[in-house]
């Protein structure tokens, strides 16, 4: 979990929620602290039913100490809330995602002996689902049935849509045969839930057909449906399937949201269809959908792969013109466009203009300004935003480095690649062949081909395979010295490890 609930905070949470004394007397201390927050008693001692007034009114807006010192006081009253009022403000918490505090609160209210209902349990396997503590969640149904809560739909649901959204299918095919067996039957929430899950697993063939028994059963597929299966067909390239679903979906008089919009419009740039893209989005606007930031960002992204920069920005302004204003994955893609164009003095103004919007600006915008900067020779430049990025907390990965190192032999600046390259060592970064290709060539291309074979030669202590370009590189580096005997060998060796020479074409 994120933040751990420190022994110094369940220390104190046991020594007041258990106080079932008088509900008047303060304790010695007037603030707790849970999941690494820091909360005061304040606001809801006005009265004992105070807090129902809070939680039909207010619970909405409530923040997650307001939640916090809301439970203290509930925890307090005598006679306690009801469950159904617990309940509420644990699902006002859930909403919040702050899993581990539902789960730990919970377990405090088990403490004081407060019962529960089957909402109340399905609100917690829920959050073991969020959580992805399936072992917990197994065991928490087996406790429930033997409390006499018998697994409604819901609870089931929830299990089954936790083992597909971390990367369980099976297990979720297992349990949906498993809910049929006994007698549940699905719902459409169960159904979209293991469709999504098959087509993100690329079986859009099986979702296909559960979309069939599906409908066999008598459950109405919805937009949440198709969408998904629209999307998955995008993602494996099969296009004229997913526009025949499209189709198929409005015969059936269930209209296209902006979700299968995006995934059609995504799917286009892909394929680099811009055409068909931009008529999907002019299609939007006839249907009178509001295109989102995705949508705006797709076809950002596909005017930027054409090298059409103004058209790309135009749609930039007007997105925001629209309200919808662009975060760091917008920024990143229009900055990479001008990045690409080698005009990088563009992308640094509208870099600067991501703090001004108050847009954080993440390892993907410094890596491509790095590039940027890198790819018309201002090395000076590209290592200062990199200390830059050090510096603001941003941390740098893989490919930051790689991408550093390739500026710099390229450029070179060998000796400090091999700065670099030792100081990514010393701080345990797992450089990868990727990062030793770099190195290699520039090795070869300083003319340092005996260091170059050196580190080729290392390159199996240290736990990695030479690929099609390190083995082309080295055989490159031996020819222009002359050495050719060495290079055939070689070329021979790269042929007994199974790696062909069109490897690097592919």
């Amino acid at each position: 979990m994120r933040r751990s609930i420190s022994s110094k905070a369940k220390s104190f949470l046991h020594r007041n929620l258990l106080d079932k004394g008088n509900p008047g007397t303060s304790p010695s201390s007037s603030s707790f602290s849970i999941c690494g927050f820091c909360f005061s008693r304040r606001a809801y001692y006005s009265g004992g039913s105070g807090y129902r007034e809070i939680l039909r009114n207010g619970i909405r807006y409530m923040k997650l100490d307001d939640s916090l010192d809301l439970f203290f006081h509930m925890v307090q009253c005598r006679p306690l809330p009801s469950i159904a009022d617990f309940s509420r403000l644990l699902s006002a918490i859930s909403k919040m995602k702050r899993y581990d505090v539902v789960i730990y609160l919970w377990e405090q209210m088990q403490m004081l002996g407060i019962p529960h209902n089957l909402y109340t349990c399905n609100i917690l396997l829920n959050c073991f689902c969020q959580c992805s503590r399936f072992s917990l969640a197994l065991s928490f149904i087996g406790k429930m049935m033997k409390l006499g809560h018998e697994p409604s739909i819901v609870t089931l649901g929830s299990l089954l849509n936790g083992f597909c959204r971390g990367d369980r299918i099976y297990d979720a095919l297992y349990m949906f045969n498993r809910m049929v067996e006994m007698g549940y039957k699905p719902n459409v929430v169960i159904y979209n839930s293991i469709i999504d899950g098959l087509c993100k697993n690329k079986q859009v063939d099986n979702a296909l057909e559960l979309l069939n028994q599906m409908e066999k059963d008598g459950i109405r597929p919805d937009a949440v449906t198709y969408n998904s299966l629209i999307s998955g067909l995008c993602s494996l390239g099969r296009w004229s399937d997913a526009t025949r679903m499209l189709s198929y979906m409005t015969k059936r008089q269930i209209y296209p949201d902006v979700f299968t919009f995006n995934a059609l419009i995504d799917a286009c740039v892909k394929e680099g269809n811009l055409l068909e893209a931009e008529e999907l989005y002019e299609e939007m606007i006839r249907r009178s959908l509001d295109p989102d930031i995705v949508t705006y960002s797709l076809l950002i992204y596909g005017l930027c792969m054409y090298s059409r920069l103004d058209e790309a920005e135009q749609m930039f302004c007007f997105m925001v013109s629209k309200g919808c204003f662009p975060d760091v994955v917008t920024y990143s893609i229009l900055i990479n466009g001008y990045c690409k164009s080698r005009n990088v003095e563009y992308g640094m103004k509208l870099f600067c203009e991501m703090s001004q919007r108050g847009v954080v600006r993440n390892t993907v915008t410094y890596t491509i300004l790095i590039q940027g900067y890198c790819r018309v020779g201002k090395l000076n430049v590209a290592e200062e935003i990199f200390r830059q990025m050090v510096f603001c907390g941003v941390t740098p990965n893989i490919i930051t480095y790689n991408v550093l190192l390739h500026g710099l032999c390229d450029n070179g600046k060998l000796e400090k690649a091999l700065v670099i390259l030792a100081d990514m060592q010393k701080s345990g970064i797992d450089v990868d062949i990727i990062t030793y290709n770099i190195i290699i060539r520039g090795m070869c291309k300083a003319g340092e081909v005996a260091d170059a074979w050196d580190l080729y030669c290392s390159l199996n202590q240290k736990g990695l395979m030479p690929d099609i370009w390190t083995y082309t590189t080295m055989m490159l580096g031996l020819y222009k010295k002359g050495l050719r005997r060495e290079a055939d060998a070689l070329f021979r060796k790269m042929k007994e490890d199974g790696i062909l020479p069109n490897d690097c074409y592919e």
